[in-house]
């Protein structure tokens, strides 16, 4: 395999280094390969590709791949603004805003919050260093395996229209899985499917990553549903049913029991749903707020209705249910303990009365009944159990006594 120096880039094939490690880490090396399709290149031949990226190998030979935040460095760019300054225009979401700069050539950027992150170029050494850990170890977490908790059309489905980052499409896999959502469909993906980032950031939740599907268009997603319903933050002039996530979950296990199917839409990072695609929900999902600050995070969102989702489900567990560990219910947790019986109770409160009037606690006789029965109300109010109970006439016995036994 040859790496040559074209015009201050290292490239394979004509195609610089960074694209190559760009195309496998965003997907898997197999998918990134078959994406890239360029003659020659394959996983034996990967390798050293990624090798020489990794190992910063570009640095002995003077040359840089565009994007790489070596580059920038390179240049002398050390501040957005000086980013801003290398072009002529930077042409930020629909074109409303316009950045101009002195230099050449135009970028475009979907927001201001993008282009601050990503203006200083990529760490693609330490991408490649996680794809070769990857080439020769094979994929992150890839023997967890999973399975859905219910049967295919029997939770709603989890619809993101548009999601701009792989993070954020991880983090709503692993939202699913903690609430049995198991159906999830994404809608023209900005950044493609499969992809590497979003299983790293689903932290274990494989089985869902696995097994969502991406779609090129709204109608092909809905098009097996009988009832969805959009989530959004602000108000829209449509005559539709606005209901909060608990009712929203009782519609559509109502449904679900009837034999339909039902999925929830969620909206872009950006600016959640367009008007004419909530139009296409048979109701709208407004989740509690403050009226201040309404946005949530794409994630958070589906945790949300996951939650309200689980909460009266027959599969649902408070914590995990592991080999050492049960299932609890809501409660006062005793584990293989019991309350004290009336029997070990009564010994305790006449073991303390003996005691306390042994000790002139009870200096008034008329009110001695009444303090007692303070007393028991008390403890009895703590309900102990039997081995607390033992526990207290021991700390009685003590405090009389002293330790080892001796007269006070």
């Amino acid at each position: 395999m040859q790496i040559e120096t074209i015009e201050g880039e290292p490239r394979f094939r004509n195609v610089p280094l960074s694209v190559i490690v760009h195309a496998c880490h965003e997907k898997t090396v197999d998918a990134g390969l078959t994406a890239l399709a360029l003659p020659g290149l394959d996983r034996e031949t990967l390798e050293p590709v990624l090798t020489y990226c990794a190992e910063l190998r570009c640095e002995a030979d003077a040359v840089t791949c565009p994007g790489c935040k070596r580059r920038t460095e390179a240049q002398g760019i050390t501040t957005l603004d000086d980013f801003i300054a290398q072009h002529e225009e930077i042409i930020v979401g629909d074109g409303s805003v316009r950045l101009k700069g002195v230099g050449t050539g135009r970028l475009t950027t979907p927001a201001l919050a993008a282009l601050e992150k990503t203006w200083s170029g990529e760490n693609y050494w330490f991408w490649a260093r996680r794809v070769l850990r990857k080439l020769r170890h094979g994929i992150r977490r890839a023997h967890i395996r999973g399975n859905a908790i219910a049967p295919p059309g029997t939770t709603p489905s989890v619809i993101l229209i548009e999601p701009q980052l792989p993070d954020n499409i991880g983090m709503v896999a692993r939202a699913c899985a903690n609430f049995g959502l198991d159906d999830l469909r994404l809608v023209d993906p900005r950044d493609g499917w499969p992809n590497e980032k979003a299983r790293i950031a689903a932290s274990g939740a494989n089985y869902v990553i696995d097994d969502a599907a991406a779609y090129d268009t709204f109608d092909a997603a809905l098009s097996d549903l009988n009832w969805v319903c959009a989530t959004t933050a602000r108000q829209r002039d449509l005559r539709k049913p606005v209901l909060t996530p608990e009712e929203a979950v009782a519609e559509m296990r109502k449904r679900i029991g009837a034999g339909q199917r039902c999925g929830v839409i969620f909206g872009r990072e950006r600016n959640g749903l367009e008007t004419h695609e909530v139009a296409r929900a048979d109701a709208i999902v407004m989740i509690p707020v403050n009226s201040r600050f309404a946005s949530l995070n794409l994630a958070q969102a589906v945790l949300i209705l996951g939650y309200e989702w689980m909460r009266n489900s027959e599969q649902a567990t408070l914590g995990r249910v592991t080999t050492f560990e049960q299932a609890l219910r809501p409660g006062l947790y005793l584990g293989d303990q019991v309350p004290a019986t009336r029997e070990e109770l009564t010994g305790f409160f006449e073991h303390l009365e003996r005691e306390l009037e042994r000790q002139g606690f009870f200096s008034s006789p008329d009110k001695r009944p009444s303090v007692v029965n303070n007393l028991r109300t008390m403890f009895l109010r703590a309900e102990p159990t039997g081995q607390e109970v033992k526990t207290l006439r021991g700390i009685v016995a003590t405090l009389v006594r002293g330790k080892g036994g001796g007269s006070k």
